[in-house]
């Protein structure tokens, strides 16, 4: 199953890696509308708030798991561009053992601060139970996301994607077996719906590894082959904490806004939980092709192919802007639809103020769409600080606009939901403005 990206049509070869990726990814985002959906119906408003409040913070929690998992990855591709089996798994134990020691940390610390966080998030009272219960389940699950995260960007650096596309989906089916069985039948509320996670993300985890571990031998490391060296262990570090960081601000910018958002009441907090399930879902797509490229990028990078990764730039923008538009204008349509999926149609405020956060947002997936490309380009020629500082204008953007003009009672939600695709530009004329520096000036390494 593994594919070499840096042979073959450049079209081809993106659209048949980045599909696995992209179905994978449509069918967490399915468990997670699953997972509104029946919270939203089976327990009610309050309970959806919270839930849908608590994924904001998982999600920049586990971004930072994500993001040393996803730097890796293109240490990984790299090495394997290069055909250099020895560095490849130098790089992967010094990997698993840098990821493992923050893992371990961050659960030490997320369990011993649950009430300051959901203090710092201004959870309202009415719904602070039911969001500690659910998260403090949650949080028992981290290290299973490290398991797959870890293993998955491992088979996607080799041009592996459907594997992972396959424990991807059994994941998702078993949650939402299980949110049925618990919430819906067993009546087990919130809790039922965070047990239904973990169970899941514990069976993708450890089923990923034994696959690895059995299927892929020639990737297992053996001591007499395996090489610790300070440089790649500041290869490793260096990639994956700023692909960590730009992860971790792109979602503690997220955490910002759920914040004051939060600040507006149950109702609004309602809308933006079932909105932003709707807006991932749509640009997700997108996301997962920005990460496919860079893959590609990474690996094609290291074979020194730089004519092929100038040719992906052009190939890849063309693809990402047209699906782009088709899907911006899908999500104006079909917005007061989408929304009454989640929530009962006698919700009018709920469902206006969603439809509301839909229709800007989704008018311009095209900016986010270039952004993840700009992304996944700067990580795969090993420049991932560009990468963080293009989040850093992106979401700086979004969360100062934000906090500038929410407060205005002229002006209110409306100043949060504009902000987003204003910071989206904003990087994007950044990132481009670089790119062509980076294009004229090569450095490709030989290893070490």
């Amino acid at each position: 199953m593994k594919k070499d990206l840096t042979q073959g049509n450049v079209t081809k070869t993106l659209l048949l890696f980045a599909c696995p990726m992209i179905l994978g990814n449509l069918l967490q985002q399915c468990y997670n509308i699953a997972d509104t959906l029946i919270v939203g119906r089976f327990l009610g408003p309050d309970a959806l708030a919270a839930v849908g409040s608590a994924y904001s913070l998982m999600t920049f929690l586990t971004s930072i798991i994500i993001g040393l998992c996803m730097g890796s990855g293109t240490v990984y591709s790299v090495w394997f561009g290069r055909k250099d089996k020895e560095q490849l798994k130098s790089s992967m134990v010094t990997s698993f053992g840098f990821i493992v020691a923050v893992t371990v940390i961050l659960n030490i610390l997320v369990f011993a601060g649950i009430d300051f966080i959901l203090r710092v998030l201004r959870v309202p009272p009415e719904i602070y139970a039911l969001m500690r219960e659910y998260v403090w389940i949650i949080f028992c699950g981290i290290f299973f996301v490290f398991l797959y995260n870890y293993f998955a960007f491992l088979l996607r650096a080799i041009g592996n994607s459907v594997t992972t596309l396959c424990f991807l989906g059994i994941s998702a089916v078993l949650n939402i077996a299980l949110d049925i069985v618990l919430v819906a039948v067993l009546g087990k509320g919130v809790g039922g719906a965070a047990f239904a996670t973990v169970i899941s993300q514990a069976v993708s985890g450890i089923g990923i590894g034994v696959y690895v571990w059995l299927k892929e031998k020639e990737l297992r490391p053996k001591s007499n082959e395996v090489t610790l060296s300070k440089t790649m262990t500041l290869e490793v570090v260096r990639n994956s904490v700023a692909a960590c960081v730009q992860q971790s601000v792109m979602n503690f910018g997220i955490l910002m806004i759920q914040g004051l958002v939060n600040s507006f009441g149950a109702a609004v907090m309602a809308a933006f939980a079932a909105a932003v399930k709707i807006d991932s879902f749509a640009y997700m797509p997108a996301q997962e092709f920005g990460n496919a490229f860079s893959l590609f990028i990474s690996q094609n990078y290291g074979g020194g192919r730089m004519e092929r990764v100038r040719e992906g730039i052009r190939k890849a923008v063309k693809v990402s802007a047209s699906f782009c538009l088709a899907v911006s204008a899908l999500i104006f349509i079909l917005a007061p639809y989408l929304m009454q999926i989640f929530v009962d149609s006698s919700e009018v405020e709920i469902i206006r103020t969603g439809v509301g956060y839909l229709r800007v947002e989704g008018s311009f997936y095209c900016g986010i769409g270039i952004l993840f490309l700009l992304y996944g380009f700067y990580r795969g020629i090993e420049k991932p600080e560009m990468s963080l500082v293009l989040t850093i204008i992106s979401l700086g953007t979004r969360v100062l606009l934000a906090y500038v003009l929410a407060p205005h009672p002229s002006i209110g939600v409306w100043g949060i939901w504009w902000a987003i695709p204003i910071g989206w530009f904003l990087a994007d004329l950044t990132g481009i403005l670089y790119i062509r520096k980076s294009l004229s000036t090569p450095s490709v390494k030989t290893g070490s």
